[in-house]
């Protein structure tokens, strides 16, 4: 869980990772994108859009405020 919700995706998305032991590729391979995707992602080169954001809310059962950073935990 995170504090704060002024955090960047890309952290939000390494907790996340990290907190349920998921490898980038698996998490790529559950939401239907490509692994260098995800690490563009961590690495704060990318964001993902409304498909993927809401590809992570369906394949975790997480509500999409929390990798929006709207929501401090899921």
């Amino acid at each position: 869980m995170l504090m704060g919700t002024d955090l960047e995706f890309k952290t939000i998305l390494s907790e996340f990772l990290k907190e349920n032991e998921i490898s980038q590729s698996d998490f790529a391979r559950q939401i239907g994108v490509k692994p260098g995707l995800v690490n563009d992602w961590k690495r704060g080169k990318a964001k993902p859009g409304y498909d993927s954001l809401r590809a992570m809310a369906k394949a975790f059962n997480v509500p999409a405020d929390y990798f929006l950073g709207l929501k401090e935990d899921y």
